[in-house]
């Protein structure tokens, strides 16, 4: 038996199995990067870094085609999206490259007594990936560009059902020309992982996942006093207070559901949406939800594959199924057929339902009704999570009280999707800790280093 596995979750076909990695195979990995952080991080320069990063994001965009593809027998993302997704890599890649530089260089410091003080910037050493299966490859670009830039070696832990795109990525920094041990994709079990995260050779680790996986991460490497960043879930708020264009904003609100089949940490999850707009808004709402197509992956014009696997669509139906039991009134979709979920519009959620607080991580939209501003905030943070969030409105100085007052990592104001490689991204609350993406990923996992010369 293996746990590395390609199931093409649109027709339930096991298309191939990758073996686990052997103690012996991860001790060579484990080996091998400790010399790359000895050696090659050492002895290259940013300059050098930068232009194998650059290689690695050209190989991107020459076989995107077939990297797109791979995800989509693997997770059974809709192909455009698929595509864009490695283009997505690509530019965060390159973002790197680009202000190897700016990042890189001294940062000097006015100091009250005689002489100079800077802070270096350096590599802390091996790192381990813990990544999810949703972004296969955007996940792992904007954990390992910023890192290989500061020269921190990359052993990267996919997940189980990526093993291909996984080996993908693997061989195009391969073929970029970085050198043994800089990156490394292994095939692990959770208790190789604990051990990795344990192992004094490895300096921190950054997971993007549930709630559960990080808690666990993080307690290894809290008590082996390992850095750590924590990207974990999300049920983002969607506020609508008010708007010139209502089919515009309707439009935006089932884009910001159903990226991804909806599987997205980021995804816009609970509209909360002001009295006065509140019917007019879900009777749109759910007509664009409803008209929203379910089908191959591969079709062009399908907006909705399939969730990622089977077990994925059961357990987003429990959900949904156990929310209507208790109270909630579906609105639209809400029964899967094998691992297709249609877009699905729930109302009537109240705090006392399980529904109010858990993470929907599908195509599934709730819809809040909010008396006023004051009400709107109220909703949006009464939430375990703060990730992202949404506002709509067409004032903007109440933008701005709102932006201000959301418990959240991100706020996006009259747009969504908007994701772009200079925009740190990450949470607060049970969301996680730490940022990647931007200039913020590369001082997570950095030794800023004082130097201070005298007179």
């Amino acid at each position: 038996m293996t746990d590395y596995a390609v199931v093409n979750p649109a027709t339930g076909e096991t298309l191939a199995t990758y073996p686990l990695a052997t103690d012996a195979e991860l001790e060579q990995a484990l080996a091998t990067a400790d010399a790359a952080s000895q050696g090659w991080a050492r002895t290259s320069t940013v300059a050098e870094r930068a232009a194998l990063l650059r290689r690695v994001a050209e190989l991107h965009r020459e076989r995107r085609d077939e990297l797109a593809a791979t995800i989509v027998r693997e997770m059974g993302k809709p192909l455009s999206a698929a595509v864009g997704e490695v283009d997505f890599a690509a530019d965060i890649t390159e973002f790197y490259a680009d202000n190897a530089e700016r990042i890189m260089k001294d940062q000097p410091i006015d100091i009250l007594g005689e002489g100079t003080a800077v802070i270096r910037r350096s590599p802390l050493g091996v790192l381990l990936g813990i990544m999810p299966w949703n972004f296969p490859y955007y996940q792992v670009a904007r954990f390992s560009a910023p890192n290989l830039l500061i020269g921190n070696p990359i052993l990267l832990k996919h997940a189980p059902q990526c093993p291909e795109s996984s080996a993908a990525i693997e061989a195009m920094y391969r073929d970029a020309g970085f050198p043994e041990g800089a990156y490394t994709n292994l095939y692990l079990t959770n208790e190789q992982a604990a051990a990795v995260i344990a192992d004094p050779r490895v300096r921190g680790v950054s997971v993007t996942g549930s709630e559960r996986a990080g808690a666990a991460v993080a307690e290894i490497a809290g008590r082996n006093l390992k850095k750590v960043v924590l990207e974990l879930g999300g049920s983002d708020p969607f506020i609508l207070l008010s708007t010139n264009d209502l089919d515009a904003a309707v439009q935006a609100a089932a884009e910001a559901r159903l990226d991804n089949t909806g599987q997205s940490c980021n995804a816009a999850k609970r509209f909360i949406v002001a009295d006065e707009l509140y019917e007019p808004f879900l009777e749109k709402f759910a007509a664009v939800m409803s008209g929203s197509k379910v089908g191959d992956p591969f079709a062009e014009d399908t907006v909705l594959g399939p969730l990622s696997s089977l077990v994925a669509a059961e357990r987003l139906q429990a959900q949904v199924d156990k929310a209507v039991a208790q109270g909630a009134r579906l609105v639209a979709g809400g029964q899967r057929d094998a691992a297709f979920f249609p877009a699905t519009v729930l109302t009537d959620v109240t705090p006392e339902m399980d529904a109010y607080r858990e993470e929907f991580f599908g195509p599934v939209g709730v819809v809040y009704r909010a008396v006023d501003e004051e009400d709107a905030v109220r909703i949006a943070n009464d939430t375990p999570f703060g990730l992202g969030s949404y506002v709509f409105t067409t004032d903007d100085q109440q933008a701005q009280r709102v932006a201000d007052r959301i418990e959240a990592g991100m706020v996006y104001v009259n747009l969504v999707l908007a994701d772009s490689p200079e925009l740190p991204f990450g949470g607060v609350k049970r969301s996680g800790t730490g940022r990647e993406m931007g200039l913020l990923a590369a001082d997570e996992f950095v030794n800023k280093k004082l130097v201070r010369v005298g007179p």
